[in-house]
């Protein structure tokens, strides 16, 4: 419909608001079918509280990433409703990501997704943004190859490739109760964490980030380091909950997400600190957060489990919160660099105390969703005895204050270059309401989200 009515409509404006109201239909049919538990073509699409949970998610962020969009857009004014559409068809692609149930599914909807994301990148057409494009395809095609290549291992293994019959299956695999006993299945576990690891940006497999999300527009960075890195969850907790969640293998894969969340974290963070410009900053700190959420992967359980999925909405509302004040301040200064946000405070009070909230949430200090989150999942670790892991995580959130709190310090401690107000469309201002209202209300009551992540993720037995 956007890329029908970009045809007649001189006002492009309203491409965004027929965007935003079309994501209203889904939402209605996601909040209808809450509760279903059912299969469809094969056992292929997979309609549960798992996968709605995730609808819910990716639709909010889309209908935020486009609201924002709104005064960006002036930068490819003729190609507004090619934009919004890819958004929308990437949205489409993830939203699928979190209801299959079967191995081939999964690369469909991964890709339908991707494809869509690596033409967003470049959507800028300047050197920064062709090269990001770039980068992100052909590094994004690599990962795909390997993604299958372990896919291939596991079904020629097994020999299906729905989840369910491969959970069925694996234990012949490994009668001595470890994944040591198949080689060739463990490999085929690690090429898909390689795979998956990709599409979450952990460590190593990161190379991609700081680039991409630097030359990408800035809304699609936003939408980069929140909505593709739900997604990439949303199918790393379906495959290895339900393809390998036996207790005898479990242990295994888990030890393998615990030592890439320390190493993810470590390099996140430490990187981030010399970074001169704030998408870049923020890169490195979407790699640490990478880890933060995998350490829910490692502590298996129903807590684990399910502070991943209230993690990944609160850091999907600190960190939305702090790119659209980005947004709202490089479409002024013309300029990424952290040096420009001196004195901010002064030219827009408001979009600096919202920018400097949010970066507060990402440390996790009270009373933001960024601590209940880190809290939430840190416990989960513990129960399962990853105190190791914690403590690393704990030490990573002290070194990634000085960071954040160096943006902050200079916006309100620093000398302004100009003294001109910064400007905001209406649909941006609603966003940064939104945003910085969720990350204050989940800080003080979480309970809400809570609840609906675990009535989401009991459609997986524990292990």
């Amino acid at each position: 419909m956007v890329i029908l009515l970009d045809l007649f409509i001189e006002q492009k404006k309203a491409l965004a608001g027929i965007s935003v109201l079309g994501l209203i239909i889904p939402l209605a049919f996601t909040i209808a079918l809450w509760g279903e538990q059912q299969a469809s073509f094969s056992g292929m699409l997979v309609v549960d509280n798992f996968s709605l949970f995730f609808k819910f998610l990716i639709l909010g962020i889309a209908a935020l990433v486009i609201l924002s969009s709104v005064d960006y857009v002036s930068k490819f004014a003729r190609f507004q409703g090619e934009y919004y559409a890819l958004i929308l068809l990437s949205a489409g692609g993830m939203m699928l990501m979190a209801s299959t149930g079967e191995l081939i599914s999964i690369y469909i909807a991964l890709e339908l997704a991707s494809i869509s994301l690596y033409v967003l990148a470049s959507f800028l057409k300047d050197p920064k943004s062709s090269e990001a494009g770039l980068k992100y395809m052909i590094l994004g095609a690599i990962s795909s190859a390997v993604l299958l290549l372990g896919m291939a291992f596991v079904f020629g293994l097994t020999g299906t490739t729905h989840l369910d019959q491969i959970a069925a299956n694996v234990g012949g695999l490994v009668s001595g109760g470890q994944l040591t006993d198949s080689p060739a299945l463990l490999l085929g576990i690690v090429l898909l964490v390689a795979g998956f690891g990709f599409k979450i940006a952990s460590v190593p497999f990161q190379m991609w980030v700081p680039d991409v999300y630097e030359g990408a527009p800035t809304p699609i960075t936003a939408y980069l380091s929140v909505a593709s890195k739900a997604a990439g969850f949303a199918v790393i907790l379906r495959v290895f909950y339900t393809a390998f969640g036996a207790e005898t293998i479990s242990g295994d894969w888990a030890m393998i997400f615990a030592v890439l969340a320390a190493i993810s974290m470590t390099l996140g963070n430490v990187v981030a600190i010399a970074q001169s410009n704030i998408k870049r900053m923020l890169a490195y700190s979407s790699i640490a957060h990478a880890g933060y959420i995998m350490i829910g992967l490692a502590a298996i359980g129903t807590l684990g489990k399910s502070g991943v999925l209230f993690f990944l909405a609160g850091y999907a509302l600190a960190n939305l919160g702090a790119f659209i004040a980005i947004i709202a301040i490089s479409n002024k200064t013309g300029s990424d660099e952290i040096t420009d946000y001196s004195g901010m405070a002064r030219r827009s009070p408001v979009i600096a105390f919202i920018l400097a909230f949010c970066l507060i949430s990402l440390i996790g200090i009270p009373p933001t969703v960024g601590f209940m989150a880190k809290f939430y999942i840190f416990n989960a670790a513990i129960q399962e005895n990853l105190l190791w892991l914690v403590i690393i995580a704990v030490l990573n959130s002290v070194v990634s204050a000085y960071y954040y709190l160096r943006v902050v310090r200079l916006m309100y401690v620093g000398e302004p270059a100009s003294e001109e107000a910064i400007p905001s469309s209406i649909p941006l201002r609603i966003s940064l309401a939104i945003t910085s209202l969720g990350v204050l209300v989940l800080g003080i009551y979480p309970w809400l989200v809570i609840r609906l992540a675990e009535n989401a993720v009991a459609a997986f037995p524990l292990p």
